[in-house]
């Protein structure tokens, strides 16, 4: 089966102040599969978020490649990459950055209507996906009315609406309370085996790591494989 995800050498060098290199990737490796969930762990300021970037095409790698359903991030020239990104990738942060003046229903809605699909479907689909993941008696809430988890849940939500392959998601639950977190992390684990979404999380959370089915630990610019024992 062809990886939804793959990385081949992939490196990140940024410019320092004072015109020195900056080398946060140096050679990473990986390939997720459909249905997949894969933690990255690893210390603060290892390059954790800007692995996420690279991979999900929000910015160009300096070296290396990264190919999304078979098709390398390099030759889309730079005013098709957001479409590429709309199709292959959604995006769950730790701020779930929901607009605040649309109810949860409207903001799962949006992708799709961004994307061109018909009021009737954008709802009926944003509808279902908020029953799955438990909203479906606070759809019609905004945000503000809405707790820190169910807010995430939305987010989660939001991020499935086009039916992308692949999900990346950065500390996920590293602003919710203990019970609210052990929820979405359960929510994670289902939902890349219910809809076989190859899911990249970046965590520093051992609980939401163990639910994976490979923990990856990025070091030194590389990635590696570990059983998670004292790193998360």
């Amino acid at each position: 089966m062809t990886p939804i995800l793959e990385a081949h050498g992939v490196r990140k060098v940024f410019t320092g102040g004072d015109g020195g290199e900056i080398r946060v990737l140096d050679g990473v490796d990986l390939q997720v599969a459909r249905g997949e969930m894969v933690a990255v762990v690893g210390a603060s300021g290892a390059g954790k978020s800007t692995l996420l970037q690279v991979l999900g095409a929000l910015e160009r790698c300096t070296g290396g490649e990264v190919v999304l359903e078979g098709q390398a991030v390099s030759t889309v020239p730079d005013e098709a990459l957001a479409g590429l990104r709309n199709r292959s990738v959604g995006f769950v942060f730790q701020f779930h950055h929901l607009l605040r003046e649309f109810t949860a229903l409207e903001n799962v809605m949006m992708p799709l209507r961004i994307a061109g699909e018909s009021s009737g479907k954008a709802r009926a689909r944003a509808q279902a996906l908020l029953a799955r993941v438990g909203l479906s008696a606070r759809m019609h809430h905004r945000p503000g009315e809405l707790s820190g988890g169910e807010q995430q849940r939305t987010a989660v939500a939001r991020a499935l609406a086009a039916s992308p392959p692949l999900v990346l998601a950065d500390e996920p639950s590293g602003n919710l309370d203990h019970a609210n977190a052990e929820l979405l992390h359960d929510l994670f684990a289902a939902l890349a085996a219910e809809m076989g979404v190859a899911l990249v999380v970046v965590t520093h959370n051992r609980s939401l790591a163990l639910r994976a089915q490979r923990i990856l630990l990025l070091e030194d610019g590389r990635l590696t494989a570990t059983l998670g024992e004292g790193l998360v």
